[in-house]
């Protein structure tokens, strides 16, 4: 009876159910419960937008629950076939004039997602949004500072102060022991704008505050799906629905698309990419490791010793490498920036520059230096996104904002910045002692709603030394999810490593066919494995400044046996690696102080429980 009273929106029991029935929503007075296992997770304390004219919410009922399903594929990811169900009810509102307001909310057994939904609008103004997450004081969270690149730290801590109590996403926390919650958003459109949470008010209170939207909104409308991945560890990073709740792909033939290694030229030479002899050692690497691409960085259109780009280009077609170039996006840092500037914020020069790009043979652009959130931002990079695929142009934002499924809407976005990643040894010394504990919190936080241009896998040094292993270096590549995976070291350091070390790094996938996270916890050691056809790759780091041993449980790969390359620290600065061959998996591995390893699992000939699609080796 009360499941029938559920579905009839009765205010008796106002609530939508998971399919598995672990996770819930219930509207208890003006809030909205979210519960685990029937454990309170977190609580909407309110919910509602309000424009220019329309204010003054009142509840009306709840609509019959229905059910929803994704079943789709992607061309990168965590997993290339992705599947999700759950059940979808509309709370109902009505305005003060009378107009409605719907509260569409899915109940996955991942987690939950919602947006609004306006009719009826005349020339209004976006003004506000009331949705705010209740966290109190004592939960263990990891959040970071908003800034409008989103590059900062995910720090541990139990209480929501902070500088400004101004916070980006994704907001990971702990609101038991055996569960998680991570807070984003996704399925940005025109005339949106993206969000952030502030809570400034009250210390436990995050509110959702999107960024200045200037647009006159007439006819329909809708928020940007709001997103809370709830469960495990393991649920919390394995789960898709920031592209689930995101539209399907809107680029028909996609063909065009391949993911792949980039060598680059940045992190050794900051002002390297004007250089055509610099640009040549670069394409000299990826052409002998078998690397697809060659990014030529900023300032390429101040080329020096008489050279210009279009001799950098025609080296590496001759050779095979595919380049890939950068511009500025000219919204952002523009005074006293690289260059080249301009070339992309009007339609018919953006038009133009891309037909040139696809012209003289270059596969896709880096575009850099966004400014923030706001709808002006999001209009912007779909403009870019799909005029890029109109040139057959892959698309990497940096200097921007985190992805909120455009990944699956364009697939031509194959990565993002939006990270503190490897690049910070150029810049500042701070990156040298929290490195570890870093990379040992973004598979949490960062890459879990979507690719992540970290720039991985630095052997030597840049402007600033790293003290993490090589082992851990080379886990980056794999524990890091990028469909375009830019290397960060100098050739020489690439070239001077063993022939193994070399021969993963040329057969490196940069698309998976599925993801399992194998144990961890943020700051502290991550152990993940990625399926690519008959191999699963197992990366794994430790985020502390000791030794330690960790166990590994190795049913979630349903394996028999399997025989595996091992990537391990050695211990000896001199010899730094410790590389072997296993048939049988062990338990247990010790990890080097910043330490890693990596496993490259063949099972080809012991296992009969893995589905593979295709096979073999990428490359």
């Amino acid at each position: 009876m009360a499941l029938c009273i559920a579905c009839l929106g009765s205010v008796y029991a106002q609530k939508v159910v998971s399919p598995s029935g672990k996770l819930s929503v219930e509207k208890k007075g003006e809030s909205y419960e979210v519960k685990y296992d029937g454990k309170q997770v977190v609580n909407l304390s309110a919910v509602g937008v309000t424009t220019s004219g329309k204010e003054g919410l009142t509840f009306q009922q709840m609509s019959k629950a229905k059910k929803v399903k994704a079943d789709y594929q992607m061309l990168a990811g965590k997993r290339l076939h992705c599947t999700n169900r759950g059940n979808e009810a509309v709370f109902q509102y009505k305005y003060a004039d009378g107009s409605p307001l719907r509260l569409v909310m899915r109940v996955y057994d991942d987690g939950i997602a919602f947006r609004y939904e306006l009719t009826g609008l005349n020339e209004e103004k976006f003004k506000d949004e009331q949705t705010t997450f209740s966290i109190p004081e004592g939960t263990k969270r990891w959040f970071q500072q908003w800034s409008d690149g989103y590059e900062g730290f995910f720090p541990l801590t139990t209480s929501g102060e902070g500088q400004n109590r101004h916070w980006g996403y994704p907001a990971l926390f702990q609101p038991s022991d055996d569960v998680f919650a991570l807070i984003s958003e996704a399925n940005i459109e025109r005339r949106q704008s993206a969000s952030s949470l502030k809570n400034e008010s009250d210390v436990s209170a995050y509110k959702v505050c999107p960024d200045v939207n200037e647009v006159s909104l007439t006819g329909d409308w809708h928020t940007p799906w709001r997103v809370v991945i709830i469960g495990s560890l393991a649920d919390v990073v394995e789960s898709t629905l920031i592209t689930d709740v995101s539209e399907p792909s809107k680029i028909d033939v996609t063909n065009w698309i391949k993911p792949g290694v980039v060598s680059w030229v940045y992190w050794a030479y900051n002002h390297g990419s004007n250089n055509l002899k610099i640009i040549s050692k670069y394409v000299d690497m990826a052409q002998k490791m078998h690397l697809p691409y060659v990014l030529i960085d900023a300032e390429w259109d101040e080329f020096k010793g008489g050279n210009t780009v279009e001799d950098a280009i025609t080296y590496a077609k001759m050779l095979g490498v595919k380049p890939l170039i950068w511009y500025n996006s000219s919204v952002g840092w523009v005074n006293g920036a690289p260059g080249p500037k301009f070339r992309l914020n009007k339609p018919e020069d953006r038009e133009r520059e891309f037909a040139w790009c696809d012209s003289i043979g270059i596969k896709g652009v880096k575009i850099d230096f966004f400014s923030g959130d706001n709808q002006m931002n999001m209009d912007y990079c779909i403009d870019l996104l799909e005029s890029a695929a109109k040139h057959h142009l892959l698309v990497n934002f940096h200097g921007a904002t985190i992805p909120r499924g455009w990944q699956r809407t364009y697939p031509n976005l194959l990565s993002t910045e939006g990270v503190y990643g490897a690049e910070w040894y150029n810049n500042v010394p701070t990156f040298t002692n929290k490195a570890a504990a870093h990379n040992a919190t973004l598979p949490f936080t960062r890459n879990v709603i979507g690719p992540m241009d970290y720039t991985p896998c630095a052997f030597t040094d840049s402007q600033h030394p790293h003290i993490t292993t090589h082992a851990h270096e080379l886990a980056l590549t794999v524990l890091f999810e990028s469909a375009l995976q830019h290397l960060a070291d100098r050739p020489e350091s690439f070239l001077a490593q063993p022939s193994r070390v070399q021969k993963f790094l040329s057969d490196l996938p940069t698309v998976w066919d599925d993801t399992k996270l194998l144990g961890g916890y943020p700051g502290d050691y991550v152990v993940m494995a990625r399926r690519k056809g008959l191999f699963w790759y197992v990366a794994m780091i430790n985020g502390t400044d000791e030794e330690r041993t960790i166990t590994v449980d190795w049913s979630p790969l349903k394996l028999k046996r399997a025989r595996a390359k091992v990537f391990a620290d050695s211990g000896n600065a001199d010899m730094p690696w410790d590389l072997s061959d296993i048939e049988d998996l062990p338990s247990q591995f010790d990890l080097k102080p910043r330490g890693g390893c990596v496993l490259v699992i063949d099972t080809n000939m012991f296992s009969s429980t893995v589905v593979v699609r295709g096979g073999g080796r990428p490359n």
